[in-house]
Formats: structure tokens, C-alpha cells, sequence
């Protein structure tokens, strides 16, 4: 609007000196065509500046960190895992964060077995490793499935949308010593795994993996 009222007063100021001197005809269309620049080049601003908020839109905000999120990250002494989920029902919402939380957790801890499983069989001498590693996998991974029995939710939060969707957000752990006396358990009741299981070793390797876990994550 200021770019129209200034245009205004350039055209009228070109009318007067134009009735007053021929001589500055020239001078009048070359304010003519400045005007008009200035103009095109504020539509053109106006433009720009328009898409910018519409693509800014369609992003969205940025949340750097959830609910929950912080207290589901795994240190050297806890597994952890967090999740959210939404649904029309707040309950419903709650039970599949957790149910998602606890899957992850499980992924998480047989990930972190199998890299110490590994690592055992490598630097140990044993007569057949392959099945060996086949069997203890299948073993940790009944722990792991037994030991989401002792987790502790750790947090859990709730929100609604202006729709009236419920979006649930929780976090849990289970404690190292828990999935380490599951797997003792396993193999004392295994004649054949015990051949080849040193507790101390096994346990040692399994603390270190804990600690490059830790220190991957920052802690």
C-alpha cells in the first residue's frame, strides 16, 4: 500500500513539472518506469515470502525429543527402549505404545546377545561352534522373550489432538542382571551348552558390549 501512495505522488509530481518545462519529459518517463520497477519488485518480494511460510507449513514444527524419549535410551547397566502410538481410544493408545516399547526392547537385547555370542564363540576354542552359536542364540532369545516379564515402566504420557486423538507415549527398562542370570539359568539346565560355557568370559564380554553400547549412545 506505502508503494502505491509513493507511485501516487511520483505521477502527480510528474504532472506539474511536466505543464512547467517540456525539457523534463524525459526525465518524467524515466520516473514512470522507476516506479513501476519498484512496484513489480515488491509483488515479486511479496511472492517469495508467501511460498516460504507455505513450505514452512507443510513441514511442520520440528520436536527435537518426544515424551518418554529421553528416559528409553540404554546405558551399561539397562536396556531400555521407548515408543508412542495414537488411536481414538486413550487406553488403546497406552497399551500399543507399550506393546510397541516392549518389541523393540526384545530387538534390542537379542541384538546385544547375539554381538556377545559372537564375540564368545571367536575366542574360545569349541569343538562345534556353529552349533554351539546356533543353540545359545535360541536360547538368548527365549531369555529375552521371559525377561520383558521384569521390565519397569520408567515413564508414561499422555496427549490429545484438537481431532480427539489420543497419542500415548511411554518408556521401560530391564536391568542387565536380569537377562545374565536368565541366560545362567538356560544353560544350567542344558548339559550340553554347559561343555563349553565360561561364566566369567561369557559375563565379560557381555559387560564390554554394554559399555560400547553406553558410549555409542553418549553416556
Amino acid at each position: 500500500m506505502v508503494r502505491f501512495l509513493l507511485f501516487s505522488k511520483v505521477l502527480k509530481s510528474i504532472y506539474f513539472v511536466s505543464l512547467n518545462s517540456k525539457h523534463l519529459v524525459m526525465k518524467s518517463r524515466i520516473l514512470i518506469i522507476a516506479a513501476f520497477s519498484l512496484i513489480l519488485m515488491g509483488a515479486f518480494s511479496s511472492c517469495k515470502s508467501k511460498k516460504k511460510v507455505t513450505a514452512k507449513s507443510e513441514i511442520g514444527d520440528i520436536i527435537e525429543e518426544l515424551p518418554c524419549e529421553d528416559k528409553g535410551k540404554s546405558d551399561k547397566n539397562f536396556f531400555r527402549a521407548s515408543a508412542m502410538s495414537t488411536s481414538a481410544d486413550l487406553s488403546l493408545a497406552k497399551e500399543k505404545a507399550l506393546l510397541l516399547a516392549k518389541q523393540r526392547l526384545v530387538t534390542l537385547i537379542n541384538s546385544n546377545t547375539k554381538s556377545v555370542t559372537d564375540r564368545y564363540v571367536n575366542e574360545r576354542e569349541i569343538g562345534d561352534a556353529a552349533e554351539f552359536e546356533q543353540k545359545f542364540e535360541n536360547m538368548t532369545r527365549e531369555v529375552a522373550d521371559e525377561t520383558i516379564n521384569n521390565i519397569v515402566v520408567t515413564c508414561e504420557k499422555a496427549s490429545v489432538t484438537e481431532e480427539g486423538k489420543y497419542h500415548g507415549f511411554v518408556a521401560i527398562e530391564v536391568h542387565r542382571d536380569d537377562v545374565l542370570n536368565g541366560i545362567d539359568r538356560r544353560i544350567s539346565n542344558d548339559d550340553k551348552l554347559q561343555l563349553d560355557y565360561d561364566k566369567q568370559k561369557f559375563q565379560e564380554i557381555f559387560e564390554e558390549e554394554m559399555e560400547q553400547m553406553a558410549e555409542e549412545r553418549g553416556y
